[in-house]
């Protein structure tokens, strides 16, 4: 279910969770993931791959797979390394491939993983329409 309110460009989706991976699933020190209604267009993830030093976490966002034409291809870009850099304890912020980001820092994975997909969620309606062919 979706609610529109304060405007056209606030999405509040109900029914969305941020799960933390079990740990002996994880390949890294922790992982965490958006589940949303549309997870090709919404799904946000999140590993910290060691717990200190340069590069230790990675964030994927689906919606970034397929992508590939401007100005919405920039706005994504642009709108993920924002909200990343406005994470706490986050120091620095690189695309490391075309879906996935990896940042330094401490910062928490939930809030990560919420913070980035907020910001995703602003452009999903014309990333639906995109791969939709519309």
């Amino acid at each position: 279910m979706e609610r529109l309110g304060l405007g056209p460009s606030v999405r509040v989706v109900t029914g969305d969770r941020i799960v933390r991976a079990a740990d002996h699933l994880v390949d890294g020190v922790q992982e965490w993931e958006r589940r949303t209604d549309d997870d090709d267009v919404r799904g946000v993830s999140a590993l910290e791959r060691w717990a200190e030093g340069r590069w230790n976490w990675q964030v994927d966002v689906a919606m970034a797979t397929f992508l590939r034409d401007q100005p919405l291809e920039g706005e994504m870009r642009s709108a993920v390394a924002r909200a990343l850099l406005s994470v706490a304890r986050v120091s620095e912020v690189a695309e490391g491939d075309r879906e996935v980001w990896v940042l330094s820092g401490e910062p928490d994975g939930e809030e990560l993983v919420r913070t980035v997909g907020e910001a995703i969620d602003l452009l999903a309606p014309a990333a639906r329409a995109y791969l939709d062919g519309r």
